[in-house]
């Protein structure tokens, strides 16, 4: 029985930490995204974000998107530096048609800092990249 569920693996979908300039605020922030590379929207998107060690674990955030468009990203939340000493994890589950899909990003503790920036797909960006 358990030999006939199929999970689909996730592929185009990805987490993006962003170093970038906040306007309003004159300040250089941190912003996490996701970015649907596909050629399909993704539908339902569910995202639960949480920052974990061995002895600490902040709130649990939980963020919904009615629909991701192909070929594009959405905010989902402001990143301050000190969760970059924790590990990150990023639950993201959405429907594709009439399949669901789900994974599991975790930037590692420390993995997010200024020399780890890279360019990022659909946004022209650096930042720190999870497929």
């Amino acid at each position: 029985m358990k030999e006939d569920i199929t999970i689909p693996k996730v592929e185009g979908v990805y987490i993006a930490i962003v170093n970038e300039y906040n306007d309003i605020y004159k300040t250089q922030d941190w912003n996490a995204y996701i970015i649907n590379d596909k050629d399909v929207d993704l539908d339902i998107v569910l995202i639960v974000t949480s920052g974990y060690s061995e002895d600490k674990t902040t709130s649990v955030f939980r963020k919904k998107l009615d629909k991701l468009p192909a070929k594009s990203y959405a905010k989902i939340e402001l990143m301050q530096e000190p969760l970059f000493a924790l590990n990150n994890q990023f639950k993201v589950s959405f429907f594709e048609g009439n399949s669901m899909f789900d994974k599991t990003y975790v930037f590692r503790k420390n993995t997010i800092n200024l020399k780890a920036l890279r360019d990022i797909p659909l946004m022209d960006v650096k930042g720190v990249l999870m497929k």
